[in-house]
């Protein structure tokens, strides 16, 4: 079938207007498309505000929906048969690295899909993931153009065989909103993600924009803008991660903030001498009571303790922990 397609379909776009996308898309997918208004509808970012004769929108929103659940469930199973024997949470890290935005958007520059994109010129100033939003949407077109063994031979032989290591994507840290909220476990570091702003991106799309900073011990170490205040979180995370090894003049004050912190005294409650006295617990008629001696009372986390584990116990995504983290 592919051999005819490329046999006929160059043959009748001598006839067609539209031969110049037909052979640009031919570069990018390795086969000529059937249905070409799929792929233009794919490459329509929502800013262009482009609508039918009746007064609908035309953008690709819809097909990044149905190309998300088609890539996430291509890469699912080439992950499944290249990693024999893994377990399903080291699956499920690599495939979450795959699919996440940024690395479809750097996918979609490196295959010139950036150079195909509509989109109206001031919407492209902050809206870093229109790339990858568009690879999404184009994974959508192809399953409707071509079906599912399509869309499986097109990822497996033009993006994973030729883009990306499979290996070297297993070792790769991404996750470092995680990364980091270990790192400050294991120091024993209040660490804090702070919403700091939210405004509305200054084009046609009127997207909102969320800014966070991470404090360490009350210090901002990093910041960052995102679409979504998870996306924010993680760039202004991989920020203060990479600043915190490189910049040795401000992990020392981080350092000396938590010294200075734990080198507080601690409070002691003032109690009356009623207080004071030791409280019986009443006894009970029931034969079955019993009371616990001293030795046999389990102690509680303290609430400081408790707070520190929140952020690890609410991230989404599975990490793969390393040897070595951070130096102090």
């Amino acid at each position: 079938m592919f051999l005819t397609d490329n046999i006929l379909i160059p043959i009748s776009l001598l006839f067609r207007k539209e031969r110049k996308a037909y052979c640009a898309l031919k570069r990018i997918l390795g086969f000529y498309p059937r249905h070409l208004h799929y792929y233009q509808q794919a490459l329509m970012h929502k800013s262009m505000q482009t609508r039918t004769a009746d007064g609908k929108r035309v953008n690709n929103e819809r097909l990044e929906f149905l190309g998300d659940a088609i890539l996430g469930a291509v890469v699912g199973d080439l992950v499944f048969h290249h990693f024999q024997g893994k377990r399903e949470g080291y699956l499920t890290n690599i495939r979450s690295k795959i699919v996440q935005r940024e690395t479809l958007n750097n996918l979609a520059v490196e295959m010139g899909l950036d150079k195909l994109i509509q989109y109206s010129i001031s919407s492209s100033s902050h809206n870093s993931y229109m790339c990858g939003n568009a690879f999404e949407a184009l994974i959508g077109a192809i399953y409707l153009d071509r079906g599912y063994g399509c869309c499986m031979k097109f990822i497996n032989e033009r993006i994973l065989h030729r883009l990306i290591d499979l290996d070297k994507m297993a070792n790769k840290e991404t996750n470092y909103k995680s990364k980091l909220i270990e790192w400050c476990q294991k120091k024993k570091l209040n660490f804090e993600f702070k919403l700091v702003g939210q405004h509305r991106e200054r084009s046609e799309s009127y997207s909102p924009v969320f800014d966070s900073q991470v404090l360490l011990e009350g210090i901002v170490c990093g910041e960052g803008s995102g679409y979504s205040k998870k996306e924010s979180h993680q760039i202004a995370a991989k920020a203060a991660y990479k600043r915190i090894r490189s910049d040795k003049e401000l992990a020392e004050q981080v350092f000396l903030a938590k010294d200075a912190r734990l080198a507080l005294p601690t409070p002691v409650a003032q109690t009356s001498a009623e207080e004071q006295t030791t409280s019986v617990l009443p006894l009970s008629v029931d034969t079955d009571t019993h009371y616990f001696s001293e030795a046999e009372i389990i102690s509680v986390p303290s609430p400081a303790l408790i707070s520190i584990g929140v952020e690890s116990l609410i991230e989404e995504n599975v990490y793969t922990k390393e040897d070595d983290i951070l130096e102090a």
